[in-house]
């Protein structure tokens, strides 16, 4: 089975996956997206999203990362598509999920899902752009409001030439809610389509892993926010192993801030590790008390601070 590192605006950058992949056996990471509008974007912004193109498309630990685009008008993503793989990109994937109002107001992201023509276009523009060879691939929710638009959509993308999608088992309508995924839904539409459809959507241990690959008879996942919560998601899932400890994860917490933080960088990182906090404190109670003594601070050095003494605590 493969397992694939996906994309979380503002939370998943670069940083992130160079951590996540040195300790997780991942087959591929997927970019936060680049919004394309009306222009070619000029190399310092496909670098600045995605620094692994300086590394010939990969991390340090190998794991190929593709440049996800998220756009509406057909001629500029097929431009982009080919800056994004001449400069590197392990292939193209393009947004069609994201759920957020202001995106979905300038026509991008989940609000194409009304539209498969739309899809059709922009995918079979972007397939024309790029060598064959390189692989597109589509992220999609199973429709704006209903779950049984998903069929359409899915034949759009796979219609207009492209290799695999990514189907989230939700509607935009639903938002991330536990109870409305809907598995069985990609189970149906791999019956209907012939290209691979990797599966999305509460994953967030082995059984879970297990039990979506069994409801939607596909071998491949897509984690992205369980992949915070439990930072070894991915081995747990394919290997079962055990979960990382909380003195293990205090250690990844500690690497994190040890980054080299330089400018812009330093001022973010307050707000990254607090995010991080949110989401481990899910897994870990012990995040959820360490997030309370952090979470007024707005400065680097008192958080890691207190990280060092969380871990030395633990190791006393």
């Amino acid at each position: 089975m493969r397992v694939i590192l996906g994309p979380m605006e503002g939370v998943l950058d670069h940083l992130m996956r160079e951590m996540l992949t040195d300790i997780n056996d991942y087959d591929l990471c997927v970019t936060e997206f680049i919004r394309i509008t009306d222009r070619l974007l000029p190399n310092s912004v496909f670098y600045r999203l995605c620094p692994e193109l300086h590394n010939g498309g990969k991390t340090t630990a190998g794991t190929p990362v593709r440049v996800q685009l998220l756009g509406q008008e057909p001629q500029w993503m097929a431009e982009n598509a080919h800056r994004a793989i001449k400069l590197g990109s392990a292939g193209i994937d393009i947004n069609f999920g994201c759920p957020a109002k202001s995106v979905n107001k300038s026509r991008g992201g989940a609000v194409l899902l009304k539209e498969p023509e739309s899809i059709y276009q922009i995918v079979k523009a972007v397939r024309g752009a790029v060598h064959p060879t390189k692989p597109i691939t589509a992220k999609v929710r199973l429709g704006w409001d209903d779950p049984n638009h998903c069929f359409e959509i899915a034949d759009a993308v796979a219609q207009a030439g492209a290799d695999e999608i990514v189907i989230h088992a939700r509607t935009k309508v639903d938002g991330y809610k536990a109870d409305a995924i809907k598995w069985d839904y990609i189970r149906q539409t791999k019956e209907k389509i012939t290209i691979p459809i990797i599966a999305n959507g509460e994953v967030w241990n082995y059984q879970n892993g297990q039990a979506c690959l069994q409801a939607t008879n596909t071998d491949s996942l897509m984690v992205c926010r369980g992949a915070l919560n439990l930072p070894n998601l991915c081995n747990v899932v394919k290997r079962n192993e055990d979960h990382m400890t909380w003195s293990e994860v205090l250690e990844l917490l500690l690497r994190y801030s040890q980054f080299e933080i330089k400018g812009d960088k330093g001022l973010y990182y307050p707000n990254r590790v607090k995010q991080w906090f949110a989401y481990l404190r899910h897994q870990y109670p012990e995040a959820k008390a360490l997030f309370a003594d952090i979470r007024s601070l707005n400065k680097a050095a008192p958080i890691i601070s207190i990280l060092q003494q969380a871990h030395h605590n633990l190791a006393a």
